[in-house]
């Protein structure tokens, strides 16, 4: 449905991303995420036909709508925008911002979408009212509701739950995942949250520098990054020191670990192992201990941070019933599935 083959977008000669290439067939979800500044937005805005492209070609059903000669105006891509600010108007009524891009259709007609949608995004009642009358959660509801109203191909989403408390955002993307699948439609997201990611994307994107660092699914990034900077970017976890004794096994201070495939490290190498919080176990029968030097409660789970005999700093998501003073020892081990090591630098 969307493919993206080596483009680049500049800004008077300075080039902002480059070299982009990813794909997301009919009913994926993509999520990208990146500092700020690293040009999540602009490669959004050029798929919507807001930015040209300075090299590359992106295509929707296998059609380009932007490269060296074609530049589809936005109209034209039937491609829906969901803003950071919403964009509503607010002298429209609920029903009359839904049916605004319904420019050709008939009143009977504007009619049965708006309440086929405010059905779907669970406001089955509001129609009637103005934007300043809902609450954030709700506006945001409307403002996908509207986008939807054309049927896009695509979906593109810029940050749409920046403006939402906390605790709202997880939930809302849940919940926008579930009508999107509902409809089959193909959707992009910015964001600069991981939870709002790994609720709603089949595929994530890490940008850094305008460069797409991995693009791959939730569980890869997160168990399988490609480089450091996505292994520190996503989720929580250290770097610990290692040295290669061979092409398979590594030798920390939590003991020597074997890795399924052959390397190309040779004995002697160092490396280091990158460790995330549920990689640690906390064992009270283990004979490695460990200090808690800070703590933090998270109701079913503490996340600890431990000092390890050698000074080395980790991190334990353990069960919040074992409960331990900052300064305790605690007996932990390691569970690791698989090993990810990058070359000491």
């Amino acid at each position: 449905m969307l493919y993206l083959q080596q483009v680049a977008v500049a800004y008077a000669g300075h080039t902002v991303v480059k070299d982009i290439s990813l794909s997301l067939a009919q009913g994926q979800i993509g999520c990208l995420v990146g500092p700020s500044g690293c040009g999540k937005t602009t490669l959004l805005r050029a798929i919507a036909g807001f930015e040209p492209v300075a090299e590359g070609c992106i295509s929707l059903q296998q059609q380009p709508v932007s490269n060296a000669t074609v530049q589809l105006a936005p109209e034209q891509r039937h491609v829906g925008m969901v803003f950071q600010d919403f964009a509503l108007f607010p002298h429209l009524s609920v029903a009359d911002n839904i049916s605004f891009g319904l420019l050709t259709a008939s009143k009977a007609t504007k009619a049965a979408k708006v309440k086929q949608l405010l059905q779907l995004v669970g406001l089955p009642d509001l129609g009637q009212r103005y934007i300043h009358q809902l609450s954030g959660g709700q506006q945001q509801r409307v403002a996908l509701a509207r986008a939807l109203a054309p049927e896009p191909k695509v979906l593109l989403l810029d940050e749409p739950f920046s403006s939402l408390d906390t605790e709202l955002r997880e939930g809302l993307a849940r919940e926008i995942r579930q009508i999107l699948q509902q409809l089959h439609i193909t959707a992009v997201m910015v964001t600069h949250d991981q939870n709002e990611a790994f609720a709603m994307a089949d595929m994530i994107g890490v940008m850094e520098h305008g460069l797409l660092q991995q693009w791959a699914t939730p569980y890869e990034l997160y168990h399988k990054p490609h480089n450091r900077f996505v292994a520190d970017f996503i989720g929580r976890g250290v770097l610990l020191p290692g040295t290669m004794l061979d092409s398979q096994q590594v030798q920390t201070s939590l003991g020597l670990f074997r890795q399924r495939y052959v390397s190309s490290a040779k004995p002697g190498d160092k490396v280091d192992v990158l460790i995330r919080p549920d990689d640690i176990v906390h064992d009270d029968s283990s004979g490695i201990t460990a200090q808690v030097t800070d703590k933090a409660f998270r109701g079913s789970h503490i996340m600890y941070q431990l000092k390890l005999q050698s000074g080395e700093q980790v991190q334990c998501l353990a069960l919040s019933h074992h409960n331990h003073a900052i300064g305790e020892q605690i007996g932990i081990r390691l569970d690791l599935d698989h090993l990810v090591l990058f070359p000491r630098s």
